[in-house]
């Protein structure tokens, strides 16, 4: 399993959660794939991203088990994660 952090350059809680995932790399459960949405448009719109920041934990297949929209803190992504 890993995670998608889809995100935008332009995007400022994007900014916000990459901070705090840079903040808890040595807590994270898996590794945490970054997905610019603006390179990446037909990633995004295979995962029907609407708006960013959005996580998506997925299985070895890429297929979606979970996801969370929005900004999180290290406690709120830890928990996503390990869930």
């Amino acid at each position: 399993m890993k995670a998608l952090k889809f995100y935008a350059e332009w995007c400022g809680p994007c900014k916000g959660l990459t901070m705090v995932v840079n903040g808890a790399k040595d807590k994270l459960p898996m590794p945490v794939e970054n997905v610019n949405i603006d390179e990446n448009v037909f990633m995004a719109q295979d995962f029907k991203v609407r708006s960013v920041p959005t996580m998506i934990v997925v299985d070895d297949q890429e297929k979606e088990i979970r996801r969370h929209v929005g900004l999180m803190n290290e406690e709120q992504l830890l928990k996503f994660l390990s869930e």
